[in-house]
């Protein structure tokens, strides 16, 4: 999941990074490839915390839905990519059963590298549907 950052570095400071869309998110670096490493790992760190409480990984929102928030005001936004598959457990193998045409329409987007595979898809898909039920 590529999560939004908002990055912020004044004149004689480290670079700052906020994640808005994990709560309790920061992060900073001497230079900015430290700091969005870093930023990696701190936001893997609140997710590992999240998923020992039973709480799946947040969604990451678009950076419109941020903008305007006075708290990232002058901020320069930013993505860091992070695996939360390994927040989710272990896998465990369950059969499924689908229309052809939604297996179909899966597979095309599978095919464009917008997921892994099709039992990615379906997990990624599954983890934002509860995301949408648990956090409106």
């Amino acid at each position: 999941m590529k999560y939004s950052v908002a990055i912020h570095k004044e004149e004689g400071t480290v670079f700052g990074v906020s994640v808005p869309d994990v709560e309790g998110c920061f992060s900073y670096g001497d230079t900015l490839e430290e700091a969005l490493i870093n930023a990696n790992k701190a936001i893997s760190s609140h997710l590992e915390i999240l998923a020992e409480d039973g709480v799946l990984a947040p969604e990451s929102k678009s950076v419109d839905e941020h903008f305007n928030n006075p708290d990232y005001a002058g901020a320069i936004w930013g993505f860091v990519d992070v695996d939360t598959s390994a927040f989710l457990g272990k896998t465990e193998k369950a059969t499924v059963t689908l229309p052809k045409l939604l297996i179909t329409r899966i597979d095309a987007v599978v095919a464009t590298g917008s997921a892994k595979s099709r039992s990615a898809f379906l997990a990624e898909s599954a983890a934002k549907e509860l995301n949408r039920h648990v956090h409106p």
